[in-house]
């Protein structure tokens, strides 16, 4: 491959088929940015049909990784640690349940009447 240039205009493309696009299309002025971003910010699914245009040379998902790990890159690479977790949430904090409690009749509250039919009008 001959020498990348990574201070030119970038473009990137988001994949066409997703349902719900996190991102959409971004200009960069410098490739190694959209590069960072494609591989360190954008949900996995969404690189796989991306693609980057630099030069009016194109670059799907394995050219866009074979720029970001080539020597040649010029910014800091994201530990691997570090990568941001999009797909995973933080579990929402459960309520502690209580036990339900018995009434003085023996049923559970708002169980309603133990009559069958209860409700309907029998003329």
């Amino acid at each position: 491959m001959a020498a990348f240039d990574y201070t030119a205009v970038a473009e990137l493309f988001p994949n066409r088929g997703m349902r719900s696009r996190p991102v959409g299309y971004r200009r960069f002025n410098r490739a190694a940015d959209a590069i960072r971003f494609a591989i360190e910010e954008l949900p996995p699914r969404a690189l796989v049909g991306a693609w980057l245009e630099v030069s009016e040379e194109r670059f799907d998902a394995a050219g866009i990784r074979r720029l970001y790990d080539c020597p040649d890159y010029p910014l800091d690479r994201r530990k691997p640690g570090m990568a941001k977790n999009r797909e995973k949430r933080k579990p929402k904090k459960e309520k502690p349940k209580q036990p339900a409690q018995l009434s003085s009749f023996g049923r559970l509250p708002g169980m309603g009447t133990t009559k069958t039919g209860a409700g309907k009008n029998d003329r």
